[in-house]
């Protein structure tokens, strides 16, 4: 559906883009993240025929962006940052223009606006000024001209930028009904709305495709390393473990229990007690294996909880090469 090859972009002696590629397959919702500045916008309105790029071949849905641009333009649904309102109109009246200009045929321009009106949940306020709309049904406005032409791809450029918490909710819902009919590209530098909203993350820095994550209900499953290395972060699990014992003698034995894959000793306590980090196979449970082991040898166990990594820092890892800390799974943040 989309196919990005060796895009780069210069402003001046600036590069905002160094040679990125990505494919992109049909059906997918894929979250395009980032930190400021590191290329997200100048990418999607590159795929959008908004902007020209320097170098490099994109295409969408088999058009060429560069030489096809018409083309591309009627198959895809752009909602840029700021949303492109006429605050005077009504949004029916708007709706109506939007799919004039988009060259909707005039025999379906009826129903591809009611669709439009009503997927976006805009039924109880289509006949109200546009300027005196809230922000949260101004941008389900936007997101409603994106689609009036019935696009294949949706692009979404931090569409819940200075919304309330129930409005942002409320359009997250929204994006995840639209991606039951279409490839939608979110570009976004918050987590959790593209944890919640997206099957697959592309992660860009400084330019570059730093790497990617695949997601399942809301967790990384699998990562990508801009160095083409893969993580298949479901093969195992991790349990957290403070023993009074012998470090030594305690990771002999819990290495030696069915199911474990690896014991790393994470140093002592301020109690002088050893704090373990065990890797076990995804479809065992080691935690009576591991108590029952503990008691029979005299020692005493302290804490046992399960670990993971969250989004937050596989993020930090691919755009910093910081490793991040792992957490309990009953703390606060983001699960990965």
């Amino acid at each position: 559906m989309i196919e990005v090859e060796n895009l780069t972009k210069n402003y001046g002696p600036f590069q905002a883009l160094k040679e990125i590629s990505f494919r992109i397959d049909k059906g997918e919702v894929i979250g395009f993240l980032g930190p400021n500045g590191a290329g997200k916008t100048t990418t999607m309105r590159i795929l959008t025929c908004f902007m020209p790029a320097s170098s490099g071949n994109v295409t969408v849905a088999g058009y060429d962006v560069f030489k096809q641009s018409l083309e591309v333009r009627k198959h895809i649904g752009y909602l840029p940052e700021s949303v492109p309102l006429y605050p005077e109109m009504t949004v029916t009246g708007y709706l109506k223009f939007v799919s004039k200009i988009k060259g909707v045929p005039r025999s379906k321009r009826a129903d591809r606006l009611e669709i439009a009106i009503e997927s976006c949940g805009l039924t109880e306020r289509r006949g109200q000024i546009i300027g005196q709309l809230s922000k949260g049904y101004r941008q389900r406005v936007g997101l409603a001209q994106a689609l009036i032409h019935d696009p294949d791809v949706i692009v979404l450029d931090e569409p819940t930028a200075g919304l309330d918490p129930r409005q942002i909710i409320e359009i997250r819902e929204l994006i995840k009904a639209l991606g039951k009919e279409h490839t939608i590209i979110l570009s976004t530098h918050i987590l959790p709305e593209a944890s919640i909203t997206c099957e697959r993350l592309i992660v860009i820095n400084d330019g570059q495709i730093a790497g990617g994550v695949k997601l399942s209900e809301g967790r990384a499953v699998s990562i990508d390393a801009g160095d083409s290395r893969h993580t298949e972060l479901g093969d195992t699990k991790t349990l957290y473990l403070e023993v009074s014992g012998p470090e030594a003698e305690v990771k002999t034995v819990l290495e030696n229990l069915p199911g474990v894959s690896r014991v790393e000793s994470r140093g002592l306590n301020s109690n002088v007690n050893p704090i373990f980090h065990i890797n076990y196979e995804i479809n065992a449970d080691i935690r009576a294996a591991v108590s029952s082991s503990i008691i029979q040898h005299g020692w005493s166990l302290l804490e046992m909880r399960s670990i993971e990594m969250t989004l937050e820092e596989l993020f930090l890892q691919l755009t910093t090469g910081v490793e991040g800390e792992t957490r309990s799974d009953d703390k606060e943040g983001l699960e990965a």
